[in-house]
């Protein structure tokens, strides 16, 4: 029997690559936003600059830290329906209905 139900196409989970990945784009996507502050757009370059400066204390966590605050900060300094908007973009589902490849379709490796 073949399911004749719509799939999602995109992955419903919420695993930590999956929430890295769509919290980066949504920081990328907050960056190039004109109606974000410019002033608010220096928290994320900030912390990317401390990243990339001498240690000033020992170890990796001091500078996952700064990271993380800079990066949070500039997400909820953010106007919400800006944020919003952008978060209902990354997050959208496309509904479409699955299509098999039979044995000798044009388009087969």
């Amino acid at each position: 029997m073949e399911d004749k139900t719509p799939r999602k196409l995109l992955p419903g989970g919420s695993g930590v690559f999956e929430g890295l990945s769509l919290r980066l784009k949504l920081i990328a996507r907050l960056m190039v936003d004109r109606r974000v502050n410019p002033l608010v757009k220096l928290l994320p370059i900030g912390s990317l600059i401390y990243l990339l400066a001498p240690d000033l204390a020992p170890g990796p966590l001091d500078d996952a830290a700064v990271i993380w605050l800079g990066t949070y900060l500039f997400v909820e300094l953010c106007p919400a329906e800006v944020v919003r908007e952008h978060m209902d973009a990354l997050t959208s589902v496309v509904e479409g209905k699955w299509h098999e490849i039979e044995e000798g379709e044009p388009g087969e490796d």
